[in-house]
């Protein structure tokens, strides 16, 4: 069984969509035909210059007038309100808001900087909450959906990560408060991604490459384009709101059980 959506006409804003989860997630919405911005801090290609990027931005939106589906990136902090005014501000019309940007290093709370967890957590809590905020207008006008970025840290321990778990904790809670405070306008959900196979996993598992089995009951990890496939379900038109979707594999198998 194919599942197919249509979002023709439709616009779509992913932040951090120019690597790993947020680029499978703006490809889908493009495939599908959307016309996709991606907003990052740097460019997708970093050799590009401010000005090629413009100039391939505009012929691609060129393409999406002539009715092929397009995609545009705008440089922007979402951690700074005036980039998010600026961001946002580009918008005549906007269906659909993937708040995909996020991350931590590996930062232990003893013995690190109090102004990295705090950049952690904005990052991780506040840039979706002030996306999502300048967002609603717009949202509300076209009956659209926000769709957080959650991770399963947010839902266990995260050693090694506290910041960055109590954010995406703070994140999975934000989302069920902003769908109950749009209802019916804007529909607000929650991915809850569990480990996961991108560019940084490597780095981000210790080096470790056979977690697969031994650590999920699915026999592997989550890819972007499956956390894709449920973006774009929840952000179709529908009924549901305010929920959390895990894309995890079942979750994680606890360690005692490699102990017995």
């Amino acid at each position: 069984m194919t599942v197919t959506y249509d979002y023709a006409g439709k616009s779509v804003l992913v932040t951090g969509g120019t690597r790993g989860i947020g680029a499978g997630i703006a490809a889908a919405f493009q495939a599908a035909g959307a016309d996709v911005t991606i907003c990052a801090r740097t460019a997708p290609e970093r050799a590009v210059s401010e000005r090629a990027v413009s100039e391939r931005a505009v012929s691609e939106r060129a393409g999406s007038e002539r009715g092929r589906p397009g995609w545009r990136f705008v440089q922007a902090d979402v951690r700074d309100p005036e980039q998010v005014d600026r961001l946002i501000g580009g918008f005549d019309r906007l269906d659909v808001v993937v708040n995909n940007a996020g991350g931590s290093p590996h930062a232990p709370v003893d013995g690190t900087s109090p102004r990295l967890h705090a950049r952690v957590i904005e990052l991780n809590l506040t840039a979706p909450l002030l996306v999502s905020q300048r967002a609603y207008p717009l949202l509300a006008a076209s009956g659209g959906a926000v769709v957080m970025i959650g991770s399963a840290s947010g839902a266990r321990p995260s050693p090694g990560t506290s910041a960055y778990g109590a954010a995406k904790a703070g994140l999975h809670h934000l989302a069920r408060c902003l769908a109950a405070e749009w209802a019916p306008l804007v529909r607000v959900n929650t991915v809850v991604v569990g480990l996961a196979a991108t560019q940084e996993a490597s780095d981000h598992y210790g080096g470790r490459t056979d977690l697969d089995d031994q650590a999920i009951p699915a026999g592997r990890m989550a890819t972007p384009a499956d956390v894709a496939a449920v973006c774009l379900w929840l952000a179709a038109p529908g009924y549901v709101t305010g929920a959390e979707v895990r894309v995890d594999g079942g979750g994680e198998v606890p360690a005692w059980r490699h102990l017995v």
